[in-house]
């Protein structure tokens, strides 16, 4: 297993990936991270819609106009889903669960891209809820924060650089 301290440095954005398939044991540990991440009230109220099949993840790449065709390269898509009116915190439940899934992915060799839904749509006015929900029968309460790509990466990314940390962004006590 890698450090924790290694792995926030080394993950990165990926949006190329080959064609090799995930296994069923490393979806089911990134699944077990995101059902392990932490919840307001420990609500636990997310939902977590795993795509597969190549048809519906390009559909579901055309559901804004803007940063999501990458996602036709992917073996994998996870949409991260929240209902507004069960759950205050949907939003932040669901983020967590995204980057947990993100962190365990990288742990086991895999690369990510987290693909922003909420509030987006496409040229034409509709919004990408809309046709997430009608690409993958998702009910009219439920939103979809995120989708997050997941493959193996064809592309190779270097880790941060801990130089160009913004420290001084950090503050103690008062800003």
């Amino acid at each position: 297993m890698t450090d924790f301290k290694n792995i926030v440095q080394t993950r990165r954005s990926h949006r190329k990936f080959t064609d090799e398939e995930i296994s069923a044991e490393d979806i089911k540990l990134i699944m077990r991270a995101a059902l392990m991440s932490p919840t307001s009230k420990s609500m636990r109220a997310w939902h977590f819609v795993l795509v597969d099949n190549k048809a519906d993840i390009e559909k579901l790449a055309d559901a804004k106009d803007i940063g999501s065709q990458f996602l036709k390269g992917a073996p994998l898509a996870i949409a991260v889903l929240g209902d507004p009116m069960q759950n205050d915190c949907w939003v932040e439940d669901g983020s967590i669960a995204a980057i947990s899934m993100q962190y365990q992915a990288e742990e086991l060799g895999l690369g990510t891209c987290w693909i922003q839904m909420r509030g987006r749509g496409t040229g034409d006015g509709m919004a990408a809820d809309d046709v997430i929900r009608g690409v993958l029968d998702i009910p009219e309460n439920m939103n979809c924060l995120c989708v997050i790509a997941v493959g193996h990466a064809a592309d190779e990314r270097k880790p941060q650089n801990e130089d160009n940390l913004k420290w001084e962004n950090v503050h103690i006590d008062k800003f």
